[in-house]
């Protein structure tokens, strides 16, 4: 009775069409077809080589360094923003950031997995998703040069379906365009895909791309920031992403 009153409600000349949101209803049970992973703080923990990296440009630069603790909150929106956050300020002019990329990029090339490693549970649950039949996908704001080496690097038996860094000229996330591009490649109904992300600016994205949000608490980002942004799923292990992959939708 509860679907042909809503239908009803839906069909009625006075429905606003703007208000749906899908959330809103709950009589079309979906599994998850396909999940698409952040890289840094979700699959991987990338701080000490990312600051490390960071630092290495700031001293061949003539800046003082950061401690490796303060890098979490600086990470997040691709390399151009990491670095122009580490300048001191007043400093983080363009050709700086230029000089501080370069110097970044070649010994971050080089180093990317020294200290690098998977979250625990990650390798397993990839394994998992990939055993039911689940494409996976990775949408990134680091360089896409870098993401596609980590990933080889960590998870070389994984069938990703893509793997998308940034590139030149394309948005960084929240902007949903790598998200987009990823639906392009491995068409997907939207209610059938679980975005999952440690950050605000993940959330934001799945948001903007009308997918279901996962964050997790393992990553570099506090829960009060998911809560902030509003993620659909706020989750502290693994297993409870697959588990979001077996329930129904909330639509």
């Amino acid at each position: 009775m509860q679907l042909f009153t809503s239908l009803s409600v839906i069909l009625s000349e006075d429905f606003d069409f703007s208000t749906i949101h899908y959330t809103s209803f709950k009589f079309f049970p979906e599994m998850k077809q396909l999940v698409i992973f952040d890289l840094d703080g979700t699959l991987l923990n990338t701080i000490d080589d990312l600051g490390t990296a960071t630092n290495h440009a700031l001293a061949t630069l003539g800046f003082p360094k950061h401690p490796i603790s303060s890098y979490p909150a600086m990470v997040g929106n691709g390399v151009r923003r990491l670095l122009q956050r580490a300048l001191p300020s007043g400093l983080d002019t363009d050709e700086n950031i230029g000089k501080m990329r370069a110097a970044f990029r070649e010994y971050y090339d080089e180093h990317c997995t020294d200290t690098t490693v998977a979250y625990p549970g990650i390798p397993e649950l990839l394994h998992e998703l990939q055993s039911r039949g689940i494409k996976l996908a990775v949408a990134s704001n680091k360089y896409h040069e870098a993401v596609v080496r980590l990933i080889g690097h960590f998870f070389p038996d994984i069938d990703w379906a893509v793997v998308s860094g940034h590139k030149d000229g394309v948005p960084t996330k929240p902007d949903p365009s790598v998200v987009f591009e990823i639906l392009t490649v491995v068409p997907t109904p939207k209610l059938q895909v679980l975005y999952v992300g440690d950050s605000g600016v993940d959330i934001e994205t799945a948001r903007r791309a009308c997918i279901e949000s996962v964050g997790v608490t393992w990553g570099f980002r506090p829960v009060s920031e998911l809560k902030a942004f509003y993620a659909d799923h706020i989750v502290s292990s693994p297993d409870a992403i697959l588990a979001l992959t077996e329930k129904d939708i909330n639509i």
